[in-house]
């Protein structure tokens, strides 16, 4: 922001857990359409997809999970769940991420990489046929096995996970056929993927079916592991969880369909935290397969289940005397037999984690749409990126991000990834608008081990005399051209305003971008007064933002300018001031009449800052221009006590009133009820408010 408009803000001002919802079934399907159609790319560039770990909260341990309707089959991605926990002394789960790619076609390759000793991203482009039949391959630690769009399968055997295997995904794979004529053939115990005692496995965008015994079973204390988007059908024995005498498993399973399976879907037997939400079980009258039970709570489970859909099921949701099943919000059609619930006090999921609930009524589209393998091929849609390396030891092409910018050709077209390895950058870097469709991202294991950081000012003076940097010149990052993409860092501005109270213009961007479809996934902006400028290439031209399942940390103003963005599934985290005080400010829209403003939806906002101290925004007319309609709506979104009870003020003699600030179905100690001070919109006007309503056309991806 500039400085004239920013005196009276620098005095300090007085002060006077996520939740889940579901999104509108208009988004929600909408979005998990497009999404369903288009696989993001990734194989070539190592990148974590975010989701907010406790290894990468600023100021809190709760992650934060991507949005389902949004989610896409990429190598480069991590888990959500209870994969995404820190534990065991592994930081979530990321699989192979930080090896060698290598595509495998035959069974010898594909054993030869799985069970190496060195992380790999192993990619299979064909049918292997397993030899001998029911062979299943001893996966070692840190792989990611993936598909390499709807020609990975694995037929007649699958995948062995012995005691203390960690750090594994396997994804976007059919694994199929081991079936030899006799259901629950004790002679062949032939599974898909079998756990012994590993933990933090990621099980995700599976076809797995017609196999001789269980199509996934998680035995003898497998933990921190999340299995979902995957199709379970035509089998005799789905998911069994158990084989332990101990009770303390973490598991999470969501968005899977459970399709003509006979049991265990899952079957949960002494499970610490069983997490189960959005799932299809599914079971079609006058077939050869009925299934006989669906949720089952066993021996001393403690399980949660939400928002699932049941049809056809005898006996949907049963649990042992000894176990506990909470169940709320599932819908259950033309199901008969057991469908118990009660039995204790459940735990809370999102002590571990967050995560975003569907509406029961849309995960039979939902998951129909999404789960499975995706048919865009990882590997073709890499090979469209340029990838560019950054090493501070010396190791990359590049030393500094700079100069790795500086190598990409004016007017390119394809995707260029620039790959950066863990470090801190102490550096500036700029993306200038001729160089388009730029990403910057973390190799790292979570957002914090890549770090592009500066201390501008707008009052720091230029090295060469010509005057101060001003606001928007102070960003550690500037990212000006139409496509640019962050994954998987932290974009910072660590000046010291405390050191600097003689300065005028403590204003310092950590992140400003002036574009157009710019998607920030995953990343950490963190800084004190004006952490994120989103901005547009000028006045007439549209800017639009999406950023998901990221971290913005600030004090005042911390979220500022005239794009048109979507903050989504994210946390926002309040900070004190320089001297200790709380007050602030998070929005601070700059927004033309006929554009979207700002929506933050579905997200967190919190710190360690005092009760009723900071507002969620206020207008910011840019030059006074009274022509401008300032918009900020925050719905379905979790507010902390921090929030004051009338969240937003004037500013610079504009009245918060006169332009569009709303709140929409929000929760926590902040939110509050329709007042004259704190506008709520109706379900008719939510509904023009949505995710689609802000991004049009674009859907964003990381191709």
């Amino acid at each position: 922001m500039t400085a004239e408009r920013r005196t009276a803000q620098h005095a300090p001002h007085k002060p006077a857990g996520s939740s889940h919802r579901s999104r509108s079934r208009r988004t929600r399907l909408a979005l998990a359409t497009a999404v369903a159609t288009a696989l993001a790319a990734g194989v070539a560039a190592t990148t974590a997809n975010g989701l907010p770990g406790a290894q990468d909260a600023p100021g809190m341990a709760a992650a934060a999970a991507s949005s389902s309707s949004s989610s896409s089959v990429r190598a480069d991605e991590v888990a959500d769940g209870y994969a995404s926990v820190d534990a065991l002394g592994q930081d979530g789960t990321y699989g192979g991420r930080g090896g060698a790619t290598v595509t495998v076609r035959t069974l010898a390759d594909l054993e030869k990489y799985a069970t190496a000793t060195q992380p790999y991203v192993i990619v299979v482009a064909a049918a292997i046929t397993m030899d001998p039949k029911g062979k299943e391959i001893k996966v070692a630690s840190d792989k990611t096995i993936i598909g390499s769009g709807t020609s990975g399968h694995i037929v007649g055997g699958g995948f062995f996970l012995g005691q203390g295997v960690h750090n594994v995904i396997i994804r976007n794979l059919t694994i199929r056929d081991s079936y030899a004529g006799i259901w629950n053939d004790k002679d062949h115990d032939w599974d898909a993927i079998q756990m012994d005692g590993a933990h933090h496995v990621w099980i995700d965008h599976n076809d797995l079916r017609n196999m001789a015994d269980g199509l996934i079973d998680s035995r003898k204390d497998t933990t921190y592991l999340t299995v979902s988007w995957n199709r379970l059908q035509h089998d005799n024995k789905a998911f069994g969880i158990g084989w332990t005498e101990n009770t303390t498993a973490d598991i999470t399973i969501h968005h899977n369909w459970f399709h003509e399976t006979e049991q265990r879907n899952p079957s949960t037997d002494n499970v610490a935290h069983a997490h189960l939400y959005n799932n299809y079980l599914q079971d079609d009258p006058g077939t050869d397969i009925t299934a006989s039970y669906g949720n089952y709570a066993r021996g001393h489970t403690n399980m949660v289940l939400e928002n699932s859909y049941f049809e056809g099921l005898k006996n949907p949701v049963t649990r042992d005397s000894t176990a506990t099943l909470v169940q709320r919000g599932s819908i259950f059609a033309g199901t008969s037999g057991r469908n118990e619930s009660g039995g204790g006090t459940s735990f809370d999921p999102r002590a571990s984690y967050a995560y975003t609930l569907d509406s029961a009524a849309d995960v039979p589209a939902l998951v129909k749409a999404g789960a499975g393998p995706r048919s865009t091929t990882a590997s073709t849609a890499a090979a469209a990126a340029t990838t560019l390396t950054v090493a501070k030891d010396g190791s990359g092409q590049y030393d500094t991000v700079q100069a790795a910018v500086n190598a990409v050709p004016a007017g390119n077209t394809a995707r260029v990834v620039i790959a950066i390895a863990p470090g801190t950058y102490r550096e500036l870097v700029k993306i200038p608008s001729a160089k388009q469709n730029v990403t910057l991202q973390g190799t790292g294991p979570g957002r914090k081990s890549t770090v592009i950081v500066y201390d501008n000012a707008s009052g720091t003076q230029k090295p060469d005399g010509s005057g101060t940097y001003g606001t928007g010149g102070s960003a550690t990052v500037a990212a000006e051209a139409d496509g640019f993409q962050a994954r998987n860092l932290t974009i910072a501005n660590d000046f010291d305003e405390a050191a600097h109270q003689d300065m005028s213009g403590l204003q310092a961007v950590a992140l400003r971008t002036a574009a157009d479809k710019v998607f920030l996934d995953s990343i950490i902006t963190e800084g004190d007064q004006d952490t994120l400028l989103l901005d547009t290439a000028a006045k007439d031209k549209l800017g639009r933002v999406y950023m998901r399942n990221s971290y913005v940390v600030g004090n005042v103003d911390f979220i500022f300018g005239r794009a048109s963005a979507v903050i989504d599934a994210s946390v926002i985290t309040l900070k004190k001031r320089w001297d200790g005080s709380s007050a602030g400010y998070v929005t601070a829209p700059s927004t033309a009449a006929d554009r979207k403003g700002f929506l933050i939806n579905n997200s967190t906002v919190n710190g360690d800052v005092s009760s009723a101290s900071f507002y969620l925004g206020r207008p910011w007319h840019a030059g006074g221009d009274a022509a401008l309609d300032p918009m900020t709506t925050v719905r379905d979104t979790t507010l902390s006590a921090a929030i004051r009870p009338a969240p937003w003020t004037d500013m610079s003699g504009f009245s918060w009133k006169d332009d569009r600030f709303a709140e929409y179905r929000n929760d926590g100690p902040g939110a509050g009820t329709a007042s004259g001070d704190r506008p709520q919109l109706s379900d008719s006007g939510a509904a023009g408010q949505e995710i689609a309503d802000w991004l049009g056309t674009w859907t964003p991806s990381a191709s």
